[in-house]
């Protein structure tokens, strides 16, 4: 089956989002041989360090099996009350990360969340900083976000330079668990005035009425916000 025949049997699998030679689109079926090998490999420098995911201590055979399932339950649960679009990080044809974006009642908040990472043969060369700018030009150019939220538990200095890089400005810390480690999460959030932009030109492709509809980005939900026309 053709992308194009995927894309038509379930909107959210046309949407694609490049700059220069990385693009952004939903993991499909066929790249969990890579989504596999991606998860199995380095991440940190320091895999002992508190901010390393709680799920990549885990077993790899339990965590290949809860990140495959991860993925099913994400693109199978894509409404406007609740959606997460869990889109892999290609550099030309290979998985270099993966770059998540999420909202709740988007039609009525305009709110978005977002988590992302890149494997650590593939840091340092600003695909981190990149990959996160084109989510928010997504997210605000396109799907009319008024604000994106994240964050980094403390220590994570090189998750939070990519935030500033990106405009993102301290919002609070809060108090949580990372698996079975209590840890101290630095909120950071980023509005289409605060926004750092990429200097190259970013395109979004495949963000039709139908999926617009099934994020809650259409114009009917966003008159709660916007006004009548």
């Amino acid at each position: 089956m053709h992308d194009d025949d995927l894309a038509n049997l379930y909107a959210p699998f046309g949407l694609v989002v490049t700059a220069g030679n990385i693009t952004l689109r939903l993991f499909r079926d066929a790249d969990l041989p890579a989504y596999a090998e991606l998860i199995s490999s380095p991440l940190f420098q320091d895999e002992k360090a508190p901010y390393v995911f709680g799920w990549w201590a885990r077993d790899p055979v339990v965590r290949l099996r809860e990140g495959l399932q991860w993925l099913w339950r994400a693109r199978a649960s894509i409404t406007p009350e609740s959606w997460t679009l869990t889109m892999g990080v290609f550099e030309g044809d290979r998985l270099v990360g993966a770059q998540d974006v999420a909202a709740r009642e988007f039609g009525k908040l305009r709110v978005v969340e977002s988590g992302s990472y890149v494997r650590l043969d593939a840091q340092g060369r600003g695909i981190g900083t990149l990959m996160r700018q084109m989510m928010l030009v997504l997210a605000f150019d396109h799907l009319g976000a008024m604000r994106a939220e994240s964050g980094a538990i403390t220590g994570n200095d090189m998750s939070l330079a990519v935030s500033r890089h990106c405009g993102y400005q301290l919002d609070g810390t809060e108090i949580t668990m990372n698996g079975d480690l209590r840890v101290e999460l630095q909120r950071v959030a980023v509005t289409p005035d605060t926004f750092i932009r990429p200097d190259i030109d970013v395109t979004v492709r495949g963000l039709t009425a139908e999926l617009r509809e099934q994020l809650g980005a259409d114009r009917t939900s966003l008159r709660v916000v916007l006004g009548p026309e």
